[in-house]
């Protein structure tokens, strides 16, 4: 490149005296050399801090799981504050879906995790496996009425009545039945391969017409494995698209249930 800059400037490079010619030599070395050492202070000090905050990435949960025993303070609120309106209590509760082969059915007349000998009766309202949900009706069981409305990312408390929309059966694919909106409850990080709950409230129809609405909060036990669906939910006995109670007066508090 020095030669090709000579000859630009008119000024053959064979010309050059020896001086020049070392001191270009010295300023090639000088930059060679300040180079290296850059790379060298990168790969001593940055790349290692570097890989120290990926692997704290890495072994991050895209959750915030409390350690075995621990509730995390949002479930401390959960499980005290009073509600002061005329809303029906939530209540809390955590699926046990950690078998990859067998569903684990819910019940929200009896507010439970239950057994259930047959898929095709209304013992039940929704079913999990794993990260997998659906509703007892549609393909899944033409007896049953489930259904389910995506309501999106709002406030839980807000949703005081059901909505004037249609409900979404489940469906029948080439391999099994899955519910087109369940299918969506999470998001998963392809980098950590974790799953997080979307904020979004379900209005679900239970298998005997009953109305319910719901947001699923978690994916992990307490132990930190997966498999653990923790949820809320607000259930309308009587079969009213209401999630209010009739004696506004009256202060409920918010109750956990605990899977069996």
């Amino acid at each position: 490149m020095s030669d090709s800059l000579d000859s630009f400037s008119g000024r053959d490079p064979h010309t050059l005296s020896p001086e020049i010619i070392k001191k270009k030599k010295l300023w090639r070395n000088l930059f060679i050399f300040n180079l290296c050492v850059s790379i060298l202070l990168i790969g001593i000090f940055w790349v290692p801090l570097k890989f120290q905050q990926v692997n704290s990435f890495l072994a991050a949960s895209s959750v915030n799981i409390p350690d075995k025993g621990e509730i995390t303070q949002n479930e401390k609120n959960l499980r005290t504050a009073p509600q002061t309106s005329n809303l029906l209590a939530t209540r809390s509760l955590v699926i046990d879906a950690t078998s990859d082969e067998d569903w684990a059915y819910f019940d929200f007349s009896r507010g439970k995790q239950v057994k259930i000998m047959d898929a095709s009766s209304l013992e039940w309202d929704l079913a999990f496996r794993r990260g997998r949900i659906i509703s007892n009706g549609g393909a899944s069981n033409k007896f049953g009425q489930a259904g389910l409305i995506d309501l999106g990312e709002v406030d839980f408390d807000a949703v005081e009545s059901v909505p004037d929309r249609k409900f979404i059966l489940d469906k029948s694919t080439r391999t099994d039945t899955v519910n087109p909106i369940l299918e969506n409850w999470y998001k998963y990080n392809y980098l950590t391969h974790k799953l997080t709950a979307r904020r979004n409230i379900y209005v679900i129809r239970t298998a005997d017409g009953k109305f319910s609405k719901t947001q699923f909060l978690s994916f992990y036990c307490a132990d930190k494995n997966s498999g653990c669906i923790q949820m809320r939910y607000v259930y309308q006995h009587s079969g009213s698209k209401s999630f209010l109670k009739d004696d506004a007066g009256t202060v409920s508090l918010i109750s956990t249930e605990a899977s069996p």
